[in-house]
């Protein structure tokens, strides 16, 4: 496998770089990009690490040393969250940064994976897939938002909460990467009951958590290091699927299939998806949503549609 991770150098990028270093399939290439010009020197630094997982570091304007070849795309450049600072603000930012890095992955390897980690999220997975469409190398079975960090901070709250150990917990998150846009299915975990309440408060706080983490660094940083773990863990689903494992089931902000009424909530959704070694074989279904799930994921829908409208609109610009 060879697996690029574009921004390496960043807060995210490391961190999921040196997971990816420790817990890669042997023999596999680990591709590092970014503008930074300590890049190279981040690949450097991994590669004393004694894995049998090649290192690579590449700087400057271009990627494309970084992606000839790659099987799995992995972006997270851009500028991070600060205080006051939400996940569309950063629109600005990391819209043109996705738009330019993808265009470059449909030229050098369009048929690879690729997974965004690049917020907003809900608008960064929109404006690849048109840059996709454009260049003619779209497969809506191949593009992925990483909402991994949703799921495992919803696994992290429900343990703490309920006296559980974590890696016992699997709560489906749907809709988006932002806000309320995110919903913990709570509902849905085997075993464990909630009062009103504690949805609420548990919702909230998931919703909230990347703000949690803004605030406690007080100005110096997102959520980097779970960030990292939440991509590394997802990109190694993507790797098993590719190498033929079966039965891979997270949690991804991908395309929902147009004109498919099970799936009829906005063109980009947070969903259970199953993978194989082409992507995605399979959205899974909602499951039975509570009441208070069915009224959280109706009042979001309008929010997610605009954050999409918004990276699309962003690369259809008559000046783009």
């Amino acid at each position: 496998m060879k697996v690029a991770v574009l921004g390496a150098a960043g807060g995210i990028g490391q961190a999921l770089a040196l997971l990816l270093k420790n817990q890669l399939p042997a023999d596999s290439t680990l591709s590092l990009y970014d503008v930074a010009p300590i890049t190279p020197g981040v690949a450097a630094d991994l590669s004393h690490i004694p894995t049998a997982v090649e290192v690579e570091g590449f700087a400057g304007e271009d990627a494309t040393p970084a992606l000839h070849g790659a099987d799995v795309v992995l972006i997270a450049a851009g500028v991070a969250r600060k205080p006051g600072l939400d996940r569309n603000d950063l629109f600005k930012f990391n819209a043109s940064i996705v738009r330019d890095l993808v265009a470059k992955i449909a030229k050098i390897c369009p048929e690879a994976l690729i997974a965004i980690i690049t917020n907003p999220v809900n608008s960064t997975v929109a404006i690849a897939a048109e840059v996709l469409k454009k260049a003619g190398v779209y497969d809506k079975n191949k593009l992925f938002g990483i909402t991994t960090l949703d799921s495992i901070r919803s696994n992290t709250f429900v343990a703490k909460l309920k006296n559980k150990q974590p890696q016992d917990i699997t709560v489906p998150v749907i809709g988006g990467h932002s806000g309320t846009t995110i919903l913990p299915l709570l509902s849905q975990i085997p075993g464990i009951s909630f009062t009103e309440k504690e949805v609420t408060d548990l919702t909230k706080r998931i919703q909230d958590a990347g703000t949690e983490v803004v605030k406690a660094k007080a100005g110096g940083g997102s959520a980097t290091l779970s960030m990292g773990e939440a991509a590394a863990r997802f990109a190694l689903s993507l790797v098993r699927a590719l190498q033929g494992e079966s039965g891979i089931v997270e949690c991804a902000y991908v395309d929902a299939v147009e004109n498919d009424e099970k799936y009829k909530y906005a063109p980009f959704f947070a969903q259970p998806v199953l993978l194989d070694k082409d992507g995605i074989t399979e959205r899974k279904g909602l499951g039975v949503l509570s009441p208070y799930e069915q009224e959280a994921l109706q009042k979001m829908l309008k929010v997610l549609n605009e954050d999409i409208a918004s990276g699309k609109d962003f690369v259809n610009l008559p000046s783009l």
